[in-house]
This record gives structure tokens, C-alpha cells and sequence, in this order.
């Protein structure tokens, strides 16, 4: 488990280059046959990876969060960015084929991660997203397309882009996490233009379908102190609440978006005009 502190506005403008990406870039969550995982103190959150690579892959009980297995005291959704897979969770066999969404609430026990008997070439890579819970909702799975849908932005600014929330007030039921993916349509490369914050929660974005000799420029940091990371495939970013964020990439793809904090409504946003940006 890799520990990432919480960070405070005032200490962006000195931080260089390697500083920003140790702190707020999660590389190389996706190694076959491991589960490795990224425990931020902003809202408490872990984020991860999970690669079967053939066999069966359980969830390791982490010494750093003192408990006696994973979600004794957290729930976790699961994007599943790659072939088909199954996660078994408490004996409960879940498909997720490509781009389905799982949520596993507090209490559950036993999970393990493994490919489907008949995936596709290439396996099952399982993204988590975990916060603390202080109570329990049923394990729902919902597929690709099934959830909420919203298409946002314009061809004309190439931010057009089709969203889809999974775990939400009007969708999965859970304790903190919001929780969807979001695609860009082919000419479009914005997401999330114009930038916004939120002050009650953090963000994770994982950033995937984003093709070998791509790459995304995520705009982070304060709107009159911005700063920027590049971002590879299947690499995730860390937005505390002070952030903004917004990103832009060489080509189109696609991100999975998590939230957790002190409310799950969407829309509560504050928006920062690009104008004002600097």
C-alpha cells in the first residue's frame, strides 16, 4: 500500500515537477497477478488495481488500515477496464465484462478477482475505488451503458463526451462514493471544460483507452496557481477538493471518475471560467 499525504494549496507552488507526480499521480496500478493499491488522506480514500493474469486474485487484508479484512469499515466500487472477469464477493459470483460497474458495501468479507472462464484475450484489469462506510448497502453490479446517461459538451470546443453515473444519489446506493466513466466521442479531447471544484470531496480520475503513443495533460492546482501532470494509460490522478481539474489529450479516451466526501450530490460544483485561469 503506498501512502500519499494530504497536501495543502499553499505548499503547490513549490513543488517541481517529480513533487507533483509523487504526490498526486498513481502510476503502475496494473501489474499482473498483484493488487496494488494507493491509500490518500484526502477523504480517506484507496484506489487501485487489480490484474488476475489467470488466477484466481484475492483482496490482501492491508496492515495499514487495521482491520480485520478490507471492507470491515469501507465500501468499494469496481470498474473493470479490461477483458471479461469475475469478482466473487462473500460467495456471490459477479461477470463484469468491459466497462461494468460493481459496488460492494460494508461488511463484505471475502473478495476475489479472477478472469472470466471464457474472456476476452487479454484479462480482466479491475479498477477500485474505496471509502470509508458507516453503514451497509447491498452489492449491486450494473453493465456498461446501463446507468444514468448524460451527454455533455459540443463538438465545435471538442469536449463532446457521453457520461455515464453508476454509484449516485439516483443510482447505486452508497455511503460516499459517486462513482462513473465518462467517453470521448472521436475529434474530442476536453474533459471536464470548463475546469471546476468541489470543496466537499475529493476526486480520482483514472485515465484509460488512451492509446501507447498518447497522452493526457490533466490541469490541476488553484485557478490563479495552475499546474500540470501527463498522464499515460491507465494512470490515475488524485484532485483534493481545493483543485480544479480538467485535461486534454493528444487523442480521445476515456476516464473513470470516483468521488467521495461530504455529500453525493453531482452538480455541486463550483465552476472556474477559463478567462480567469492562470
Amino acid at each position: 500500500m503506498d501512502q500519499r499525504y494530504a497536501t495543502s494549496p499553499d505548499q503547490l507552488p513549490h513543488f517541481d515537477t517529480a513533487a507533483l507526480r509523487d504526490r498526486f499521480l498513481v502510476q503502475d496500478l496494473f501489474i499482473p497477478g498483484e493488487v496494488r493499491v494507493a491509500y490518500t488522506h484526502h477523504d480517506r480514500i484507496v484506489l487501485g488495481g487489480a490484474v488476475p493474469a489467470g488466477a484466481p486474485l484475492p483482496l490482501p487484508v492491508f496492515e495499514e488500515l487495521r482491520a480485520e479484512y478490507f471492507l470491515a469499515h469501507r465500501e468499494m466500487g469496481i470498474v473493470n477496464v479490461g477483458g471479461s472477469g469475475t469478482v466473487t464477493a462473500d460467495g456471490e459470483v459477479h461477470t463484469l465484462p468491459n466497462g461494468a460497474c460493481l459496488y460492494l458495501g460494508r461488511g463484505t468479507r471475502d473478495v476475489v478477482f479472477a478472469d472470466a472462464p471464457d474472456g476476452d484475450e487479454g484479462g480482466a484489469q479491475f479498477y477500485l475505488f474505496s471509502a470509508p462506510a458507516h453503514t451497509a448497502y447491498p452489492s449491486q453490479l450494473v453493465l456498461k451503458g446501463q446507468g444514468t446517461a448524460r451527454e455533455l459538451g459540443d463538438q465545435l470546443t471538442s469536449n463532446r463526451r457521453s457520461l455515464n453515473q453508476y454509484i449516485h444519489e439516483n443510482g447505486i446506493k452508497s455511503c460516499q462514493i459517486v462513482m462513473g466513466v465518462t467517453e470521448l466521442h472521436p475529434g474530442s479531447m476536453w474533459n471536464t471544460m470548463p475546469a471546476h471544484t468541489h470543496d466537499r470531496r475529493t476526486e480520482c480520475y483514472l485515465y484509460f483507452d488512451v492509446p501507447q503513443d498518447a497522452r493526457v495533460i490533466h490541469l490541476m492546482g488553484r485557478p490563479d496557481e495552475t499546474r500540470h501532470l501527463v498522464v499515460a494509460d491507465r494512470q490515475a490522478v488524485i484532485s483534493p477538493s481545493w483543485s480544479l481539474h480538467s485535461g486534454v489529450g493528444t487523442a480521445a479516451y476515456s476516464f473513470v471518475w470516483a468521488m467521495a466526501g461530504e455529500n453525493q450530490s453531482f452538480d455541486d460544483m463550483d465552476a472556474v471560467p477559463v478567462t480567469i485561469l492562470k
